[in-house]
């Protein structure tokens, strides 16, 4: 589902660690948005009534569909390098986990999300408290942003560090829910804010 995208970039980087590519073309694909999907999503409490995906805002009441198609190029670092590629950013680690039975779709677990994280952070070996942009799922549902500010909550404060150090933003709040394409448009979207060195803003935020 919503991970679909993420999940093939594992798999490119796990086919580049294994030494059995030398190059991965990977992203997510989503043009599914026909009566059929939203009759599907109407039968969640997903969807905004207001149409308007305002993530981790106080006033958020649901997410918004959208369409995207995101491409990544993925090489082993050494190799593009040597060949003088633009790099856009480094992928030092990723982590996964199953949230199992989870209650519902749209109601991922605080405990499958902490997982993930602790395996990212230590794949990558490097502290949650270095972090300065956090690129979240952020859909603007209430059940699932609260769920994922309490395993940012669990881990971070875990950290050791005083204070607040670091940006949390969601790219839906611009281009909504973009389904099997929304793990690509995050990573491209924390990509280009390395490359460029800008901390980009959420918007429609207001508490």
């Amino acid at each position: 589902a919503c991970a679909s995208s993420l999940s093939a970039i594992h798999m490119g980087a796990l086919e580049l660690g294994a030494g059995r590519t030398d190059l991965v073309v990977t992203g997510g694909l989503d043009t599914f948005n026909d009566v059929f999907m939203y009759m599907c999503f109407s039968k969640t409490p997903a969807l905004s009534p207001r149409s308007d995906a305002r993530p981790f805002d106080a006033e958020a009441d649901g997410t918004i569909l959208g369409e995207g198609l995101g491409v990544l190029v993925l090489r082993r670092r050494e190799d593009a390098e040597r060949d003088g590629d633009r790099i856009y950013a480094v992928i030092r680690g990723i982590g996964s986990s199953s949230d199992g039975r989870g209650g519902a779709i749209y109601e991922p677990t605080v405990a499958g999300q902490v997982r993930a994280l602790r395996h990212a952070y230590g794949s990558a070996a490097i502290s949650p408290a270095t972090i300065e942009l956090l690129e979240a799922h952020g859909t603007g549902t209430k059940v699932g942003d609260a769920v994922e500010v309490r395993a940012l909550a669990e881990v971070y404060g875990a950290a050791g560090r005083e204070g607040a150090w670091c940006a949390l933003g969601s790219v839906k709040s611009q281009i909504g829910h973009t389904k099997a394409a929304a793990g690509a448009a995050g990573l491209i979207k924390a990509a280009l804010a390395l490359h460029y060195k800008v901390l980009p803003p959420t918007i429609k935020v207001s508490r």
